[in-house]
C-alpha cells in the first residue's frame, strides 16, 4: 500500500516537473522573436509586408529595423506568424528574446544610418478607383492584393460625402482630376470604353450637382486636399499625382478645352493658375492642346526611343535613419538603383518641384525625379511617377502584371513601404 502511494506521488511529482518544463518551454517560445530579413536573401519581399501588416491588424506590434538588412522586421513569435511565413515562402529566422534585445540595442547605439521604428497599428486603407473596369491596371491594387492586404474602394460619391474620414491612408493612381478623361480623346475617342467612361462620368457629375465633369473632379481634389490637411496619408502614382496638383491650382478656372466639356477654356487660364494651392509642383505651364497626351510640363517629355530600357534606372537617396526616419522608411529596399518604367506621368521635371518637397529618388544626370514626399497641414503626401514598376511600357489593354513572377520587385517594394509608414505614427489622425 505504501509502495503504491509512493508510486502515485512519484508520478504526480514527475508530472508536475513535466508540466513546469512544458510551460517554461512555451513561455520561452512566446518570448522568442521572428526576424524577417529584407535584404537580397529574402525569398518573397512583397508577401513579407503583408505578413507584418496583417499582424498589426490583429493587435500585434512589430519593429522596423531601418537600414538593417534592407529594412528588416522584428516580430514577437507566435505559431500563426511562423505558418504565415512558411506558407508564403517568406524567409525568416527565429531568434531568442535576449538576442532580439541585443540586436535592437546594437542598432540604436550605432551611427545615424540605422534606427528602430515601432509599428503599432495598421492603417485603414482606401483606394480611389471607379466601380467599373478600366482598360488598365493599378499597380497599388495589384501589390495590395498580392501581399494580401485588405483595402476599401472609394470613388467620387464617397469622397464628396466625407467618407474619407473613415480611412487613414488613401491611394490615387491613373486618374485625371482636371476632368479631361486622361487626355485620351485624340487617340481613343471612338473606342467603346472611352465613350462609356465619358457618359458615366457626365451622369455622375450631374447626379452630384455639377454641370461639368471638370468641376466635379476639381471638387473631389479639394476634398482629398482637406483629408490630407486633417492628417491623412496620401500616396499617388502616375497621372494621379500631377493632375491632382493641377486641379488644385485651377480652382474656379476653366482649363478644359472644348472637346472635354463642350465650351472653350478660359483664355487667361495660365495667368490665373495659383501655385500656392498645390502640394508638390510649381511654375508649370498647362498644355492645352487636346491632341497632346500631357496635361502640363511637370512630366518629362519622354520618347520611347530616348533611352535604352537596359540602362534606364533611377536611384534612391540615402537618408539618416535617426535624423530622417520618414524618408528612410519610404526608401527601404534591398537595392539602391531601380529600373525605370513609363506611365502617362513618367517622371517629374526637377525645376517644377517645390523646395519644401523631399526628393526620394531621381534619375542621375537627367534632372528627372521619380519619387517625392512632403507635408501638407497635419498630413503627408508621397508621389511616385510611372504606371507599373514591372511593365516598362504598360499600355491600354495590356494584361495585368503577374506578381508571382516578381516577388522581390524593388519597384513594388516602394509602394508597400507606404502602407506601413502610417503604422509608425503614434498620434491618431484627427478628423
Amino acid at each position: 500500500m505504501i509502495k503504491k502511494e509512493f508510486k502515485i506521488k512519484a508520478f504526480q511529482s514527475n508530472l508536475l516537473i513535466i508540466l513546469v518544463l512544458m510551460f517554461g518551454f512555451l513561455g520561452n517560445l512566446k518570448a522568442d522573436y521572428v526576424l524577417i530579413p529584407m535584404d537580397a536573401s529574402q525569398t518573397n519581399h512583397l508577401k513579407a509586408y503583408g505578413i507584418v501588416f496583417n499582424h498589426l491588424t490583429q493587435n500585434g506590434t512589430a519593429k522596423w529595423l531601418l537600414n538593417y538588412k534592407g529594412g528588416s522586421f522584428l516580430v514577437i513569435n507566435d505559431t500563426k506568424l511562423d505558418n504565415a511565413c512558411l506558407v508564403r515562402n517568406v524567409r525568416y529566422q527565429i531568434i531568442t528574446d535576449s538576442k532580439a534585445i541585443q540586436l535592437v540595442d546594437e542598432i540604436e547605439a550605432s551611427n545615424t544610418n540605422t534606427a528602430v521604428i515601432n509599428l503599432e497599428k495598421a492603417p485603414r486603407i482606401a483606394v480611389y478607383t471607379p466601380k467599373q473596369n478600366l482598360p488598365w491596371d493599378d499597380a497599388v491594387t495589384l501589390a495590395l492584393t498580392y501581399a494580401e492586404v485588405e483595402y476599401a474602394k472609394v470613388w467620387d460619391v464617397e469622397v464628396l460625402q466625407g467618407e474619407l474620414d473613415n480611412y487613414d491612408w488613401l491611394h490615387l493612381h491613373h486618374e485625371d482630376f482636371t476632368g479631361q478623361y486622361g487626355k485620351f480623346w485624340y487617340a481613343y475617342r471612338n473606342q467603346p470604353w472611352y465613350i462609356k467612361q465619358v457618359r458615366e462620368m457626365e451622369a455622375l457629375a450631374k447626379t452630384m450637382g455639377f454641370e461639368k465633369v471638370s468641376e466635379e473632379k476639381k471638387a473631389v481634389a479639394r476634398k482629398i486636399r482637406d483629408y490630407v490637411g486633417n492628417g491623412g496619408f496620401l500616396f499617388a502614382m502616375c497621372s494621379g499625382t500631377d493632375t491632382f496638383d493641377i486641379a488644385l491650382s485651377a480652382e474656379g478656372i476653366d482649363i478644359a478645352p472644348t472637346p472635354f466639356d463642350g465650351d472653350p477654356m478660359d483664355a487667361d487660364a495660365q495667368k490665373k493658375i495659383d501655385y500656392d494651392k498645390t502640394f508638390a509642383f510649381s511654375n508649370f505651364t498647362l498644355i492645352t492642346n487636346p491632341a497632346e497626351y500631357e496635361h502640363a510640363d511637370i512630366d518629362v517629355p519622354v520618347q520611347l526611343d530616348r533611352i535604352n530600357e537596359e540602362i534606364d534606372y533611377f536611384t534612391l537617396f540615402e537618408f539618416s535613419a535617426k535624423w530622417d526616419p520618414v524618408p528612410t522608411m519610404l526608401t527601404q529596399n534591398h537595392v539602391s538603383s531601380i529600373k525605370g518604367f513609363y506611365g502617362q506621368t513618367t517622371a517629374y521635371q526637377k525645376d517644377k518641384i517645390k523646395q519644401s518637397v523631399v526628393i526620394l529618388a531621381e534619375a542621375p544626370g537627367r534632372d528627372q525625379v521619380k519619387y517625392i514626399h512632403g507635408n501638407f497641414g497635419k498630413g503627408t503626401f508621397t508621389f511616385y511617377a510611372g504606371h507599373d514598376p514591372e511593365d516598362y511600357t504598360h499600355r491600354v489593354d495590356d494584361p495585368p502584371t503577374d506578381l508571382d513572377l516578381y516577388p522581390n520587385s524593388p519597384g513594388y517594394r516602394l509602394i508597400l513601404n507606404n502602407i506601413l509608414f502610417p503604422a509608425a505614427q503614434k498620434k491618431k489622425r484627427k478628423t
